[in-house]
């Protein structure tokens, strides 16, 4: 039984200037340890490579956010919550902490889409309860 949907679309340029303002402030706020590795990777080949990452996880984050009910509020944080990959290149989420042990005691599950094209990010999450 589906628990929430959530979907974000998200301005890369306005992720560019927050970057620009922040530096790297702005991504260790929003992204993880794992994440933040693979950022600065990207952005050491490319800076519009590692921006894109950044607006993908940025708005891979705040539609579960949205599925889940909670928005930006704790349990729910930037850092509690990883986008990763399934060996067959599948986006999934990863949680941690509180919000891992709320998201497991209710049972349930997450579905992630996300994309890039241009200037825009989208991603859309499906929570399911799997009770």
């Amino acid at each position: 039984m589906i628990y929430g949907i959530g979907t974000d679309i998200c301005d890369i340029r306005r992720i560019a200037k927050a970057i620009e303002r922040h530096g790297d402030r702005f991504a260790l706020k929003i992204l993880t340890d794992n994440e933040y590795l693979t950022y600065q990777s990207r952005s050491a080949r490319f800076a519009d490579r590692g921006t894109r990452f950044l607006a993908t996880r940025f708005s891979v984050k705040e539609a579960f956010s949205k599925a889940i009910g909670m928005g930006m509020r704790m349990p729910m944080w930037w850092t509690r919550c990883e986008v990763a990959k399934l060996p067959s290149g599948q986006p999934t989420i990863k949680l941690y902490g509180d919000l891992r042990e709320w998201f497991e005691a209710k049972g349930l599950s997450a579905h992630v889409s996300l994309s890039d094209e241009s200037d825009y990010a989208t991603s859309y999450v499906i929570v399911e309860d799997s009770r």
